[in-house]
């Protein structure tokens, strides 16, 4: 809520989404979220429409002409979540639309597929870093479940494109520990 970028590291159902969430629903604007999976995309919209908060994701397989009414959509109906997969942000028309929006955050779900498997099974996540040149003043939460403290700051740094910040959360030691890693500068 203070426009820090920051790392959240959280075991599944561990409440990642709430991180995001919650400071955006507080602030004008609408939150950008990047995710891999479609499924999670949709289950996060569905789970937001039955709370009665406007989301969209724009999921593969629509045509030109269904995207830019979407990304209308979102720019000025009022919505507070845009889910977008990293290969729909390689897109002008998206990145042109996210330009011009009141983002008040930009949410990396899934982020250690930046740095731990970026290149093999997502390439595009290592071009987020757009968005740091598209919404310069939005703060950026990078959120996975699966990192090492190493990891937690390249997942974050790829994000942002090599900016520093605070990390904090819980790294798995070892096969049956759990460790609290407080803000770090």
């Amino acid at each position: 809520m203070d426009g820090k970028d920051t790392v959240a590291l959280l075991p599944t159902g561990g409440g990642k989404s709430i991180c995001f969430q919650i400071p955006s629903l507080a602030q004008e604007g609408i939150c950008i979220v990047i995710s891999p999976l479609v499924a999670l995309m949709t289950d996060q919209v569905k789970s937001l429409h039955e709370k009665g908060i406007k989301a969209l994701a724009i999921t593969g397989g629509k045509s030109f002409t269904e995207v830019n009414t979407l990304l209308d959509n979102a720019s000025f109906g009022n919505y507070k979540f845009l889910y977008i997969s990293p290969e729909r942000l390689q897109q002008e028309l998206v990145q042109n639309t996210i330009k011009r929006m009141n983002v008040n955050c930009i949410a990396v779900d899934e982020a250690h597929c930046i740095s731990q498997w970026g290149n093999d099974f997502r390439p595009a996540y290592k071009n987020i870093s757009i968005l740091r040149e598209l919404q310069p003043l939005s703060p950026i939460i990078a959120l996975t479940a699966t990192a090492t403290p190493a990891g937690a700051k390249g997942h974050y740094q790829r994000a942002r494109d090599g900016a520093s910040s605070g990390i904090s959360g819980f790294f798995c030691t070892s096969q049956h520990s759990l460790q609290y890693l407080g803000s770090r500068r």
